[in-house]
């Protein structure tokens, strides 16, 4: 080969490996597209937390989806509402109670929460790293104070399965089948009427707590597990995960109430009932449902 050739084809061959290398230096500074974490449901999916001085007023803190969020890497877009039932999120237009500091708050006040939340993941196609529901808290809490609680939640029961099976269909139509769902239900708060508002326990706070065990075990927790079945979504049960079905024989010292059971203990950790009658969550609380959360998705990965 001649040296004038040589040269000619020398020049092209690195002109080449430059424009390679340029092309691959452009793809790899590219930035991948934003990945979202949407959250649906009721003041436990925004992380309510009572004012101490005043169990009335409360805030909002990043709750277990600021955990979540966080630990998977996604951004927070959050469609929780205070006060959110199984009904109102299919057909309440707007949130009424906006809690102030909510994480990651999404304002919807021309449609449904369902309507607002399936509209985003459709406007984010392929950008939907998990979707999480949290509901049917508000569906059953009057029922604490019922004649009859367990016959209540019955009651209430089949509207849930049948509200949370088209909220879960709904978000599997708008997300595709490659997205995680995921429904969560609640630590047992009403264990801790053990110890709230008295202690030791009268016999109408005693039937409460052991009859508050057998509601979830054997009507809500079953009932949500099946919609979030149906639409291929997976489940977490908090209540489980928190201890609510240790025997209430099984007892540890408390340093305020002395001996109590343990599953008593446990909730009166992770929630306000204990201190406050309240039904929300600790910081501790939410960070262990996020825990369970994020372990659920990863497992499902």
């Amino acid at each position: 080969m001649n040296k004038p050739l040589r040269t000619v084809l020398c020049a092209i061959a690195t002109g080449a490996l430059c424009f390679a290398a340029a092309c691959s230096s452009s793809s790899s500074t590219t930035s991948a597209p934003t990945k979202y974490y949407v959250s649906l449901g009721d003041s436990y999916s925004v992380g309510y937390q009572p004012n101490v001085s005043n169990p009335v007023t409360g805030h909002a803190s990043a709750g277990y989806t600021g955990y979540v969020a966080k630990a998977l890497n996604l951004k927070l877009a959050n469609f929780g509402c205070a006060g959110a039932t199984t009904q109102s999120l299919l057909t309440t237009i707007g949130c009424p109670d906006v809690l102030p500091h909510t994480a990651g708050v999404q304002a919807y006040p021309t449609t449904t929460q369902i309507a607002a939340a399936t509209a985003f993941i459709k406007a984010h196609k392929g950008q939907i790293g998990l979707i999480t529901v949290s509901i049917s808290g508000n569906d059953v809490t009057a029922c604490a104070k019922a004649a009859s609680p367990v016959s209540c939640v019955a009651a209430a029961t089949a509207s849930i399965k049948t509200n949370v099976a088209s909220v879960a269909s709904q978000l599997r139509a708008a997300a595709g089948p490659g997205v995680q769902i995921i429904g969560t239900t609640y630590p047992d708060v009403l264990l801790g009427s053990y110890v709230y508002p008295t202690h030791p326990p009268s016999a109408s706070q005693l039937s409460l707590a052991q009859l508050s065990v057998t509601a979830f075990q054997t009507l809500i927790n079953p009932a949500l597990q099946a919609a979030y079945a149906s639409a291929q979504g997976g489940f977490v049960d908090v209540t489980a995960k928190t201890g609510a079905y240790i025997p209430l024989t099984t007892t540890v010292k408390n340093p305020t109430y002395g001996t109590i059971p343990l599953a008593v203990n446990n909730v009166c950790a992770l929630t306000w009932f204990c201190q406050l009658g309240n039904i929300h969550a600790r910081t501790p609380g939410y960070v262990a449902i996020g825990k369970m959360i994020v372990a659920s998705s990863k497992a499902g990965a």
